[in-house]
């Protein structure tokens, strides 16, 4: 009995010793643990991230950018971007050897990327899709995967190249808008960033994703930009441009499209441009929208303003008659005609076709230097048109106060004051618009990443400048400079055009007097006349040769975009035109545009020589140069194709929309040339 108590006693104290044992221990635990979640918590949850943790940023796409029609103009894929750890490179040299010819890059440049140090450093952003494969290749068979990686961005791609390459800008690595609509509606199309932490092994591979890890690209709440542009109209004007620039060899060539009833910019176009896809291999200066950022004295286009208000101001009539003297001074300056002659008893209605300087210096000196201002603000100049671009200048305009009698005379005929293409043509839009002046958009609307719409641009009206009765008069007036004065070359057959030629002296770089030699030539109109539905600005900077005037080399660029644009848009003849047959034309129509002023005695004027032709081509005869079939019939294109020496094959119905093969190239004969054709 004492044996069983001694045996009961013992193994109570094993038992309290072990339930002692097993309390302490569990304190120990409970301890432990209160420190390494309360103590130490936030230092080891650190360690941990560090570990085996990323912050990985998720970037989603930029929002796109389309033309009035839905074609797209930008738009933005995902890609790959490549970068190392410093901290877990072994041989440095041996992987810049390895990645240089993979990546474009120098091997001296790597290792400058891998000196930079830390966990993190780029080598190179936004790779094309054959150089991730050839990377991802050398990290499995070199076992790089522990200091190289890749991460997503979105790179921005331009699908037609250099088309409104001006207009549209571009993007910087960063993903921000450098220049163009990217830059100045940046902060509705740029993408989205998104921090997230995941955990992943030693080549980034998330961990339990489809659990914890949060993966792909989250928000896409960037916008689309529809834009007023019509690329059809826009491949028109551009293609017209080369043109212009391989007949003139000018320094620069502009032109502006515009539907003077709205105020939509329909095309806006410089030569030279360059291809936003790879804008770091062009010149800076060719980045430049010259269309809005460009001041320069209008010449004689401005003397439809000019006009206007004149007839306004109830100075001139159509019909009443001048004297025209030949040469007129003003405070020590002599303004003479483009022959340098007396063109006799005119009427202003003649005066304005013939775009005589000493009518308009005349004219203008009467309507003085506060109406001439006054005027000039009406329509428009003087200030930016506020467009939804970046980099718009606002022109050059007198003050009434410090205009002398010569700048009264000089500003009439279009010089003395600065302006931009896109004043100049949005002041023609108010002629074609019965006198009111429209705010220019090129921002047509901003649409939700749903498809619904942000916000939409509406004409907005500005103020009217001259009356119904008086713009009237004048459309007239610039219709009969179209149809038998120095802008015959700017008609089309079938339609009535209104407009004005210019040539101006260009200002020298100090910005006083003119440079000897240099002009600008432009033409600036509307049509139809009965019912305007395009207004057209065309600007050629200092050309090359004999032929300068605006009439000889800007309003035959004009035509041949008018043209186009009719049938495109299927815009019905006029019933009654006025146009002249413009392949009866002389060469030498067109030089009564020039607003040229002399200080010296005014001498004769010889007539420019008449522009050479274009020297024959000489192509192999078993090649031929494939034609532009866009706006033509598809009974037109068949012919176009015959003479040229190629096949086609017509898809759809209506009007040429598109080529297979590009305008002007050279192929072999009896190539084929898929041409789509759209009602």
């Amino acid at each position: 009995m004492n044996v069983i108590k001694k045996d009961r006693a013992f193994l109570r104290k094993r038992v309290i010793v072990l339930v002692m044992v097993l309390l302490f221990m569990m304190g120990v635990v409970v301890i432990r643990y209160g420190w390494l979640q309360l103590v130490k918590g936030s230092e080891l949850a650190e360690r941990m991230r560090f570990q085996v943790g990323h912050d990985y940023s998720v970037q989603s796409p930029r929002g796109a950018i389309i033309d009035r029609n839905g074609r797209e103009l930008a738009v933005s894929t995902m890609t790959k971007s490549l970068f190392v750890d410093p901290n877990h490179v072994e041989d440095a040299a041996q992987l810049a050897k390895d990645l240089a010819p993979l990546v474009g890059k120098t091997e001296q440049e790597i290792l400058n990327d891998i000196a930079v140090g830390g966990g993190f450093s780029w080598i190179k952003r936004r790779l094309e899709q054959s150089e991730y494969e050839a990377i991802r290749a050398l990290i499995r068979e070199k076992g790089y995967a522990v200091c190289l990686g890749f991460r997503d961005e979105a790179k921005r791609y331009y699908p037609n190249d250099v088309l409104a390459a001006n207009v549209l800008g571009f993007v910087g690595t960063d993903d921000k808008g450098l220049d163009g609509i990217e830059q100045a509606l940046d902060k509705y199309i740029k993408g989205e960033v998104t921090e997230q932490f995941i955990y992943a092994d030693t080549q980034e591979r998330p961990i339990l994703e489809s659990i914890f890890t949060p993966r792909g690209y989250q928000g896409d709440r960037c916008k689309t930009i529809q834009l007023t542009i019509d690329s059809a109209i826009q491949f028109i004007v551009e293609q017209e441009l080369d043109r212009a620039m391989a007949e003139n060899d000018p320094v620069s060539v502009s032109c502006i499209v515009m539907d003077p009833k709205t105020g939509e910019v329909l095309a806006m176009a410089s030569r030279p441009s360059y291809n936003p896809n790879r804008f770091l291999d062009y010149d800076s200066e060719l980045w430049k929208n010259r269309a809005v950022s460009y001041i320069y004295e209008p010449g004689s286009t401005f003397k439809a303003v000019v006009a206007g208000a004149l007839l306004q101001e109830g100075i001139v009539a159509p019909n009443q008659t001048f004297v025209d003297p030949g040469h007129v001074t003003f405070s020590g300056k002599t303004i003479q005609n483009w022959t340098g002659d007396s063109f006799g008893t005119v009427t202003f209605a003649d005066v304005v076709k013939q775009s005589l300087n000493t009518g308009f210096a005349i004219f203008g000196y009467d309507l003085g230097a506060e109406n001439l201002v006054s005027y000039a603000k009406l329509f428009g100049f003087g200030e930016p048109t506020g467009i939804e671009l970046p980099g718009e200048e606002a022109g050059i305009l007198y003050t009434p106060d410090e205009m002398v009698d010569s700048d009264i005379a000089t500003m009439s005929i279009g010089q003395s004051i600065a302006v931009t293409p896109l004043q100049l043509i949005t002041a023609f839009c108010a002629i074609a618009n019965d006198g009111i002046l429209l705010r220019p958009h090129i921002v047509k609307m901003i649409k939700n990443a749903n498809g619904t719409t942000y916000s939409e641009t509406h004409p907005e009206e500005i103020r009217r400048t001259i009356d119904s009765a008086t713009d009237k008069t004048l459309v007239g007036l610039l219709e009969q400079v179209v149809a038998t004065g120095g802008g015959r070359k700017a008609s089309v057959r079938g339609y009535r055009v209104a407009g004005k030629t210019g040539t101006a002296q260009k200002v020298n770089e100090d910005g006083f007097g003119y440079t000897e030699g240099k002009y600008i030539a432009s033409f600036c109109g509307f049509a139809p006349v009965e019912d305007p539905q395009i207004a057209l600005l065309v600007m050629i900077d200092e050309p090359y040769g004999t032929s300068i005037y605006g009439g000889q080399i800007a309003a035959p660029v004009a035509s041949r975009i008018f043209s186009q644009i009719f049938r495109y848009m299927r815009i019905e003849p006029s019933d009654v035109p006025l146009g002249v047959d413009v392949d009866e034309l002389d060469a030498t129509i067109g030089e009564g545009d020039a607003s040229i002023h002399s200080t010296q005695a005014p001498q004769e004027v010889k007539p420019a020589e008449p522009a050479p032709e274009p020297p024959k081509e000489n192509l192999a005869p078993e090649s031929a140069r494939v034609p532009n079939f866009y706006g033509k019939s598809i009974r037109e294109a068949a012919r176009l194709a015959n003479e040229a020496g190629v096949s086609f094959t017509a898809e759809g119905s209506g009007f040429a929309v598109s080529q297979s093969i590009g305008a002007g190239e050279v192929v072999d004969k009896g190539t084929a040339v898929k041409v789509q054709f759209k009602p």
